[in-house]
């Protein structure tokens, strides 16, 4: 199973990992990526942390845990290609998403930021 067609069959729940220039970690919950191709994914961001955190350092991580009983899903290692703001993408994309319920506030502005996948990884163990 590709990851796209994965992402899109798995319940389960995302964080997003991003540093600042000085190496300051922070973390958030995400919706699961939208697949561009098989090596580019997108998410929609508002401008807070974690999108000022990737105006310094384009390095992140997201990792995903599935919605069942054990230790499963994936760890994707992220760098940012692109950044649009408030472009058309974002409400098409906005459309398509899962958002927890209660996490979706919408703050200001929102950008579309895509990102190549460097390595995909299990949510336990070494992998790739």
């Amino acid at each position: 199973m590709d990851l796209d067609a994965y992402f899109d069959s798995t319940d389960g729940q995302g964080v997003l990992a991003t540093a600042d220039a000085k190496g300051k970690v922070d973390l958030a919950i995400y919706s699961k990526p939208r697949f561009l191709d098989k090596k580019n994914v997108v998410f929609i961001m508002s401008d807070r942390l974690t999108h000022h955190n990737l105006q310094t350092n384009p390095n992140a991580a997201y990792l995903f845990q599935e919605a069942r009983e054990g230790y499963n899903g994936k760890r994707l290692i992220l760098r940012k290609v692109a950044d649009k703001e408030n472009g058309p993408d974002v409400e098409v994309l906005r459309r398509k998403c899962t958002v927890p319920e209660g996490t979706g506030k919408r703050l200001g502005r929102s950008y579309t930021v895509k990102f190549r996948i460097k390595a995909v990884r299990p949510l336990v163990g070494e992998g790739a």
